[in-house]
Parts: C-alpha cells; structure tokens; sequence
C-alpha cells in the first residue's frame, strides 16, 4: 500500500523540476512511510511512498526493468499475482523479486493496454514505456484506490494518489468548480470523474488513461463494468452453499501478507461474516488468532460494541475495543486536511479513530465494506422499492401532478424517521426512479439547494444539475431492472465518492492498508448475477447472505436494526459547536465566496439553535465546506 506521483512531459523533451517532483512525493509521505524514491530521465518523472507489505525486502519503488527502458509506480493489492507469475514465467519473462508489482510491469510488457484484465486486485499504477513513448495509467475495477490527474496548461501532466499531490503545481488553478459545488451538496462527496477544482480530476473506476508524447488530449478509457444478467433460477439451498464458499474464497485471497494483518469488527453483518471466515470456521473447528478492532461510544444509543463482542468471543479473535467519546468533533480541520476536498460523511470521524487503533496492533486490515451495495442491504433500497412500487401502478399523467401536489402542500418532517416522511415519499414518487433515488439519497434536496445558492451562483451553473450524474450512469446502466439500476448507480456514486474514500484517506492517515473482499470484482460479478429477489425481499436486505451466514454468525446479529457509525450531529451542532456553527456557516469565508444566500444561512443556523428544525445534515455539510475552504488557502 503506497502513494504514487508523476510528471510527464506531453512534449517528449524537457528535463522534469526533481524538487517539484520531491515535493508531489513528500505530500503523500503518510501513505507509505517506510520508503520514499524518485525515478526520473527526460520527460519523465515519478515517485513513490512504500509502506511495505508483500516482499518487503525487495519490493521496492519506482521499479524499472532490466532493460530500464520502462518504469512503473504502483499502489495496491494484486492478489492473484502468484498465479499470474507463474503464466509470465511460462512465457518466457525472468524476475527478480518476488512481488506483485514486478508481476504488474511484466503484465504490461507481455499484454500491454489488456494486463488491467489479468489483474485481481485493488491498485492504481502510472507505467511509462519508452520504447513506445507512452504513459499508461489505470485503476481497479471499483475504485478502491484511488488515482487523481491534471493536464497542465505548460503541457505537463500530472498524477498522485491523492489531490494534494497535483495540487503542489501552482500552475494548476485554485478556481473551484460550480458543478463541483453543487454536486457536494447534493450527494455530500464531488463524485468522479470531478474533484472540486477547474482542470483537475479522477480516473473513474475501471478506467484507463493512454498518453503518447505528443497527445494533449486526454481521453480516460472505460475497461470494466459490473454487468447486472442474471442467472438461471437454483434452488435457494444450492445459492446459498455457494454464495458461503465465495465469501470464503474472496476473503482466503485477501489474507496474504508479510506483515500483521487483522480486520475491522463493527457488529453488523458484513464485518462480522469477513472475521468469521478469516478465523477458519470448518466442521466446527475454528482456529484461533485473528485480530480484530472495534470502536464503541460512550452513549448506548450510537454503540455497538456489545455486538461485535459477541463475534470476537464466538470466533476467540484477538480483540481490541476502544470506547471514544460521543463528542468526538475535533477532527474537522484533520479531516479537511485528509480529504483535500470537501467530504460531508461525519462518519469520517469514527472511520478515522477505527483506523487509528488498529495501526497500534496490525498493518493490514480486512473490512466488511460493500456486502450493502451487492446485496441490498441499506434501507433506501427498501424505500426505494416501495415507492416504486406506487409509482409503478400510477399513470404519469396522473402522478407527477397527485403526488407532486401533496408532496408540496404536506409538511416537511427532517426530525421523522424516513418512512413517515410524506413531504419527501410524496415527492419521490411523483419523479421517475432515478430521479426519485436521487431525491431519497440527496444529503440536501433540490429545493433546499435552491435557497441555499445565491442567484449569481446558480446562473453559473448554466443549468446544470446534480442528478445529470445519475442520469449519465443510468444511461449506460446493463440492466432494465429496478433494484439493479439503483445498484449500479451507487457502485458508480456512492462507493467510489464516499465509502472507499472515507476509509482510503482515513486508512493512509495511519499507514493502514485496508482491504474489501466483499468488492472483490469477482465477487461482485457473481453477486450480479443473483435474481434481485434474493437480494430484498420482504422488507429484508441482504436476505440471501444473511441465510446463507445463519451457521456462522447469532441470529441478533444478522437481524437487528443497523445502526451505521452514527454520530450525534443535530446535539453537536446545538451544543459544543453552537459557537462553531455561527462562526463557520455565518462568518466570512462563505459568504466571500458569493455561493450561497446569506439570509437562507441565518435561517438554517437561527432555526437549528431554537430547536424548530433539524438542520445538521445542511449545517455538517457547509461546516465542512468552510473547513475546506480554509485547509485549501493555507496548502
């Protein structure tokens, strides 16, 4: 797990600055603190941060051929490079290490463009050929790492692992982008391939970028999709004894590794079943030895400790529990800085003091991260479905106008739980199902980003709107089904934008190397092909997993009210950061920035602080932007 920067010199023939490069490289040191080199030669130049995890005594970076004619910095995971070894050997290739990176440069020589399809794993890679005068960038299949990049206007481009990185060039501009802005108060993240800068972006997940000297177009290629085609009905039995033996299979792949490896335990389902099959359970025999690390509150009603509890003294892992103050809110000028843009998930906050602990006892942690995506397990699926199931039986002529109606006249009611919210179900239903998902999933509706924007603002949106970044993916969504649909959509939004870059940077912070092997793109391609009726099915998320884990994980484990790492926003911003609030979403840094209508601001903040509204989620989510704001002006 690492950190990797480059230069490339589109001309073919200018000598790369080594300081600008020292200094790409050095703003990631976090990410790999173990080692740190520079690789450069004319027009080419790249860097990387090791934190050394397989063939820790040779696998160092950039790494180059023995012809060292091509060069390559790679960050991740491959976890089938034994076997991919073993078919280079047979082709002839010689190695020198035993690492997967030098599987991953002879991947390239041997298959070129098509090695990102050989590859089982979570990595992003910059490879520069000179022989072929080309730079060839890619990342994994579902965005695990991630991958930023720039062309510059003096015809340098530029890529790291992070933001920070490219943004060492002062040439790259500091103009935010409107489009940005409006997408991070839709969806609380700028989801790819935008970050919240002109001219900067993300490789998208499953995307690669080829430059030959000379190019200056920069056309990112699309190489993998999830596609959603369904199989042949089985019996739930058979599904069942093989969807087990796939999480097993996926999590064994993922166990590899020279140095001390454990796993995130939080209690709930996906976490608890990745330990389950870490700790070897087979004909009742388990063996012992797994470390695992839970993070608990000091209120009962955002801990669950006693949970993961349960599953440490079922499985006698190693277990470490820390209990963390509820009021844990300071971390967000940490956060700000992690981040590198804004990033409105407050569960940034106990996702960072989980990696934290389990730095102290292992290097290399397993996390439960995408059995909700695969199988539906949030409650918007179940929402989602509902309201679609009205929405189905209505006439358009005569929806949009009914529930469009009542959704404007019933009252609004944020305080509710989300199934007597009839404002926003009435809404929901009257749009389509993209839209309606947008709707349910928008951390600030449309109406409420309207008020929030100053008119001189939404003029420079030119009309454009968050949702054309779900319009955009349903467009080429493989399936006409409704519970695929909003899958994809959120393998595109959701896991990329939030929850792999909510543990990526949280993770780097503390040298952690975290991995999913619950988004194993195997994994994920089989999970695809389940009907969607064993996904959700009577009101119940992940049905099928949960039946197929019944032998290996309590029954109140699987079947209790999830309750996420909530943190109790609406008190903070009422209480310890009264203050804080009035100072940040009043104060001048936002209102400079001519965004937002200053009067709506006062009414969020006089409304929230009286109790006759609960704003937190819009309150957060402007804290953070000013947070950004700040960390940004003095990078």
């Amino acid at each position: 797990m690492c950190g990797i920067v480059g230069i490339f010199d589109t001309q073919g023939n200018r000598e790369i600055d080594r300081e600008a490069l020292r200094r790409m490289n050095e703003s990631q040191h976090h990410r790999g603190p173990d080692e740190g080199e520079l690789y450069l030669e004319k027009a080419l130049g790249m860097g990387h941060r090791r934190l050394s995890v397989i063939d820790v005594a040779t696998g160092q970076q950039p790494f180059l051929n023995a012809a060292r004619d091509v060069a390559l910095v790679f960050n991740g995971e491959i976890y089938n490079y034994r076997a991919l070894r073993d078919e280079l050997v047979a082709l002839g290739h010689v190695f020198r290490t035993k690492s997967d990176t030098e599987v991953v440069m002879n991947a390239w020589i041997a298959w070129g463009e098509d090695c990102v399809r050989r590859l089982r794993g979570m990595f992003a890679f910059g490879v520069w050929d000179r022989r072929k005068q080309m730079l060839f960038l890619a990342r994994d299949h579902v965005g695990v790492k991630p991958m930023f990049y720039s062309l510059l206007p003096s015809g340098l481009f530029v890529f790291g692992s992070e933001l920070k990185s490219i943004m060492t060039f002062p040439e790259l501009s500091r103009k935010l982008n409107p489009r940005a802005v409006e997408d991070y108060f839709a969806y609380g993240y700028v989801p790819e391939p935008n970050t919240i800068f002109h001219n900067a972006y993300k490789l998208s997940p499953g995307h690669s970028i080829l430059l030959k000297v000379g190019d200056r177009a920069v056309q990112p290629k699309r190489w993998w999709d999830l596609a959603f085609n369904v199989a042949p009905a089985r019996p739930e039995a058979d599904v069942e004894a093989e969807l087990i033996e796939r999480v097993r299979e996926a999590v064994k792949s993922q166990m590899e590794a020279e140095v001390p490896l454990g796993a995130f335990l939080s209690g709930g389902v996906d976490s608890s079943a990745v330990v389950a099959m870490m700790a070897g359970e087979r004909d009742g025999t388990v063996s012992e030895g797994v470390t695992t690390c839970s993070i608990g509150f000091d209120d009962p009603e955002f801990d669950e400790t006693q949970f993961a509890m349960q599953v440490a003294q079922r499985y006698r892992t190693h277990h470490h529990a820390q209990i963390v103050d509820k009021d844990d809110y300071g971390l967000i000028d940490t956060l700000a800085h992690l981040y590198d843009e804004p990033f409105a998930d407050s569960s940034a906050i106990p996702t960072y003091r989980v990696c934290q602990l389990a730095r102290r006892h292992v290097t290399v942690a397993l996390s439960g991260d995408g059995g909700d995506e695969n199988f539906a397990g949030y409650r918007r699926y179940r929402f989602a479905m509902a309201e679609h199931s009205v929405r189905s039986k209505v006439p358009e002529a005569i929806r949009k106008p009914l529930f469009g109606t009542l959704g404007s006249l019933y009252p609004k009611a944020d305080w509710a739980p989300r199934v007597f919210r009839a404002k926003t179900t009435f809404e929901s239903i009257a749009r389509d199902l993209v839209e309606g998902y947008f709707h349910g999933v928008s951390r600030l509706p449309d109406r409420q980003r309207d008020l929030l924007f100053s008119d001189g603002f939404r003029s420079d949106l030119q009309g454009y709107r968050a949702i054309d970044v779900m319009r955009a993916h349903a467009r080429e969504a493989p399936t006409d089904d409704p519970l695929s649909l909003i899958q994809y959509l959120d393998f595109k939004t959701w896991l990329p934008g939030d929850i792999l870059t909510k543990v990526d940077r949280a993770s780097m912070a503390h040298s952690l190397e975290v991995r999913v092997p619950l988004l194993d793109h195997e994994f994920c391609e089989y999970a695809a092909t389940l009907p969607p009726s064993l996904k959700l099915r009577g009101g119940e998320g992940k049905y099928i997993l949960k039946k197929s884990l019944e032998p290996h994980l309590p029954h109140d484990i699987m079947y209790r009210s999830k309750k996420g790492f909530s943190i109790p926003l609406a008190a903070w911003l009422r209480g310890p950061l009264r203050s804080a609030v009035r100072e940040a979403v009043l104060g001048a840094r936002l209102v400079d920035t001519g965004i937002f209508n200053r009067r709506y601001l006062e009414k969020l903040v006089a409304e929230h602080h009286a109790g006759t509204a609960d704003h937190s989620v819009a309150l957060w989510s402007l804290m953070m932007f000013d947070a950004f704001l700040r960390v940004s002006a003095g990078s």
